[in-house]
């Protein structure tokens, strides 16, 4: 049976478990959430993740939610991707949600889907700062390492460059980070790699306005 993702493009928290199981040659389909017209807080979305967010993983009578729990359920599913030293890629897993996403994620989102008047004061630029802080220390760790974690690539790697990927502006330069830019080279270069706008369905240019013709 085909596993369904429930996910669109400019999520970076749905390409994390997208990228996982493109990887992993899991056997999977997305199903595109129309976040930015409300379909994450309609009564359907709600009934299916009360949290209201993606991604939303189903396969067969198992559902899943949080891009951390999928990832590792795909990981030992296939028996892919856990590495050699589990609590390493378990710690490097909760760095990415607390340090590194959970500031990308909001933003990005401030800086380039949120109309300016609508932002809050210093918001992003507190954020800002403290991905430095995170991105000097994956910096660091890749200094000396092909992959974040031990027997790598895991789903570790796969969760810290779930945001480093866009093209979006909000404060990353891989030229600032040479380390992390090898990296992010090294996971573009997996067999089955694709960026995460030709993943998952869904685009900024997609709610662009269309020109007369």
């Amino acid at each position: 049976m085909t596993a369904q993702l429930w996910c669109f493009g400019e999520s970076g928290n749905a390409y994390k478990p997208a990228l996982t199981m493109q990887l992993a040659g899991y056997d999977w389909q997305p199903v595109y959430v129309d976040f930015f017209n409300g379909e994450g807080r309609s009564p359907e979305f709600r009934a299916l993740n009360p949290m209201g967010e993606v991604p939303v993983f189903r396969d067969g009578d198992l559902t899943l939610t949080q891009s951390a729990v999928i990832q590792l359920h795909i990981s030992e599913k296939t028996g892919r991707f856990l590495g050699s030293d589990r609590n390493e890629t378990l710690r490097w897993l909760m760095f990415d949600n607390h340090k590194i996403s959970g500031q990308a994620g909001p933003a990005r989102f401030l800086l380039n889907f949120l109309p300016e008047a609508k932002r809050p004061a210093g918001a992003a630029e507190y954020l800002q700062g403290r991905l430095r802080g995170g991105y000097h220390v994956l910096n660091d760790q890749l200094a000396t390492r092909e992959w974040i974690a031990p027997g790598g690539p895991t789903v570790a790697d796969f969760a810290l460059c779930g945001y480093l990927f866009y093209p979006e502006p909000f404060g990353f330069d891989r030229a600032e980070w040479p380390h992390v830019d090898r990296w992010l080279d090294g996971i573009a270069a997996l067999p089955g790699w694709k960026h995460p706008y030709d993943l998952m369905p869904g685009n900024p240019s997609d709610r662009a306005p269309k020109e007369d013709t």
